[in-house]
């Protein structure tokens, strides 16, 4: 879990003492792919801290600074807000990027689209929710089991506040709930203009433990002329007539890998922003990460196991 630091930083180097991070799941084939060097990809990624320390060129921080920054790749810090936690922070910064990346930067998400989120009570369905909802977005989510759908039912936008974020919250677990069905009666019949999954059964078919996902023609069949589908399937296969019926609508597909943003220096500025942004929104309580109790770093590899095994979504860790 620790590795040496080297006592002399580089010109443009920040040393941080962590305070919290979260551990989620760690794709090292993708890593690989995107040339990252294995022995650079840390294991909680997403971390908060205190500045110890910053190289001769480094004018935005100074030490004491409390920040919040990603590890996967090279990459610089943002200032955290001093009431924002430190476990708030670190919980929600990867899936409030990959929220950022599918319905900004992917799906071009804009006031009046409707948006259908697939397992919206996990980490990331919850942020995305309620980031379309700040900007007018009317959303659908599916729910995995009876427990995901009375909370997202409940789900509100603040305290006190009675309108749910969801407009509808469509319980697959039901074997007589018909995903399709629902969202074209909810539509008008129409579609709706935006689709994030997570995760796609490519034959009707397929193991248990993905039986609750939506086979990838139910999803082509419920998006609306010129509609988007965000997907994070990385080994999704198009057969001749679905690509048909996405031509005759228009509809676009994008893949959501938030990772690609270490592999261009020429979207620092942009991730910059984005990363800005969520700490923004995070401190302000538009956007309310669904966190666990968090557990000491003498837990934590045990927890990361845990994480890769499928049998946690995320983890938070603390030091003590």
């Amino acid at each position: 879990m620790s590795q040496n630091v080297p006592s002399a930083l580089g010109s443009n180097q920040v040393k941080v003492q962590v305070k919290a991070c979260a551990l989620s799941p760690l794709d090292i084939k993708l890593h690989e792919d995107l040339k990252f060097q294995r022995d650079l990809v840390p294991v909680g990624r997403e971390i908060v801290g205190i500045v110890l320390q910053v190289g001769p060129k480094v004018t935005f921080f100074q030490p004491d600074d409390e920040v919040v920054g990603k590890l996967t790749c090279v990459r610089s810090p943002v200032q955290k807000p001093e009431k924002l936690s430190w476990v708030e922070a670190a919980g929600a910064i990867r899936d409030g990027l990959r929220a950022y990346t599918a319905l900004h930067t992917l799906a071009r998400m804009a006031s009046g689209h409707t948006l259908l989120v697939l397992d919206g009570a996990s980490p990331f369905g919850v942020l995305a929710i309620q980031l379309a909802h700040y900007h007018g977005v009317k959303v659908l989510a599916s729910a995995l089991s009876s427990e995901d759908q009375k909370f997202l039912e409940q789900l509100r936008p603040s305290v006190g506040v009675r309108q749910s974020l969801v407009a509808r919250v469509i319980g697959v677990w039901d074997a007589k709930v018909d995903l399709v069905d629902s969202c074209l009666e909810e539509t008008g019949g129409l579609g709706v203009d935006i689709v994030m999954d997570s995760g796609v059964r490519l034959h009707e078919e397929e193991p248990e433990a993905r039986c609750l996902l939506p086979y990838k023609h139910d999803i082509i069949t419920l998006i609306g002329v010129g509609g988007h589908w965000v997907t994070t399937e990385q080994n999704l296969q198009l057969d001749p007539p679905d690509s048909r019926s996405l031509f005759l609508k228009a509809a676009s597909l994008s893949f959501l890998n938030e990772e690609v943003w270490g592999a261009s220096s020429a979207r620092q500025g942009r991730y910059l922003h984005i990363m800005k942004d969520i700490v923004e929104k995070l401190s302000t309580g538009t956007l309310r990460p669904q966190l666990e109790d968090p557990v000491p770093l003498y837990d934590a590899t045990v927890s990361m196991e845990m994480v890769q095994n499928n049998q946690v979504r995320k983890r938070l860790v603390i030091q003590l």
